[in-house]
């Protein structure tokens, strides 16, 4: 029995060796598909951060062409801008020439009081209607300094400020037509 129990325990160690190599073997297995996922999975994200980068590349590009078409926009608001003010300031001239002739309107419409009640009437909405469009004129005023400014500011309320006063320019312009066609009216009766 001495001479069998080398042997079984040679045995024993052969096979202690054989699972430890067969595990190493197993683990090497693992470990290298584990490399080769996360070689994949790196390959891919280099991949993903080559195509980010280039779309970042391709960004940067437009938005460089974005700014150049920018600063030309911002040089033909600001011919817009100049040609608008240029109008407006023709405008307040039409406005004073409007007022003027509105004023002398007034005087003769005043100096007809036989016409009565209706008359009367109709004096007081004209009256309202001129102290309307001085107030108006005034405000419209306001706002175009301050417009101005707001211009140097930012060229996106360029765009807002233009648009104002040109609805502000064509109200005023209706009032004072609505004005001129009261005193039309009031002169022919």
């Amino acid at each position: 029995m001495a001479p069998g129990a080398p042997r079984t325990r040679d045995v024993a160690v052969l096979r202690m060796k054989q699972i430890a190599l067969d595990n190493q073997s197993r683990m090497i297995r693992r470990l290298r598909a584990k490399l080769a996922t996360e070689r994949r999975e790196s390959a891919a994200t280099k991949e993903g951060l080559e195509t980010k980068i280039s779309s970042l590349e391709r960004d940067v590009q437009i938005q460089r062409c974005d700014n150049l078409s920018l600063r030309n926009t911002v040089n033909l608001c600001h011919k817009d801008i100049d040609r608008h003010i240029s109008q407006l300031v023709e405008a307040k001239k039409e406005l004073k020439t409007n007022q003027v002739a509105l004023e002398a309107s007034h005087k003769t419409i005043a100096g007809l009081t036989d016409i009565g009640l209706c008359m009367s009437k109709k004096i007081e909405r004209m009256k309202a209607k001129k102290q309307q469009a001085r107030e108006n004129h005034m405000e419209f005023h306001h706002k175009f300094q301050d417009r101005i400014q707001m211009v140097e500011d930012t060229i996106q309320e360029q765009h807002l400020i233009i648009e104002a006063l040109l609805e502000e320019k064509a109200n005023l312009l209706q009032t004072t037509q609505g004005l001129q066609e009261d005193n039309s009216l009031l002169l022919h009766r």
